[in-house]
């Protein structure tokens, strides 16, 4: 017999960036983050509401922005993409595609990371 499955509660994006100060800074001043582990670990947690990224620091990693469309990691879903939008923009963060209202129901855009990962940021349009 075979058990039953355990709900998953909570996930983090895992990432690995060459160079941990500049990312987790990047993470905290353009995109709002708030750092959670001390420093000198090699590792830093990002959070932001429920979302947690777990930045490591892995200078021989081949550059994400090297791997093309496998450097997307996440899909945010928030209730306002424009008032964020605006938010990182006035932050400095890398906007890589303003929104757009999208054919299966979602305002999107695209940011990015000085190293190269990408995340979508969506809003249901329903």
């Amino acid at each position: 017999m075979t058990e039953p499955l355990t709900d998953i509660t909570s996930f983090s994006f895992v990432l690995a960036v060459p160079d941990l100060v500049s990312s987790a800074s990047y993470f905290r001043d353009a995109l709002g983050f708030r750092l959670e582990w001390p420093e000198g670990t090699g590792w830093q947690l990002a959070t932001r509401g429920a979302v947690r990224i777990m930045l490591g620091h892995c200078p021989d990693a081949i550059a994400p922005s090297a791997t093309g469309d496998h450097s997307y990691f996440g899909y945010l879903k928030v209730t306002n993409a424009d008032a964020l939008h605006e938010e990182l923009v006035s932050r400095g963060a890398i906007i890589l595609q303003p929104p757009v209202d999208r054919p299966h129901g979602m305002r999107e855009f695209l940011v990015g990371t000085p190293d190269g990962h990408r995340m979508m940021v969506g809003q249901d349009l329903s």
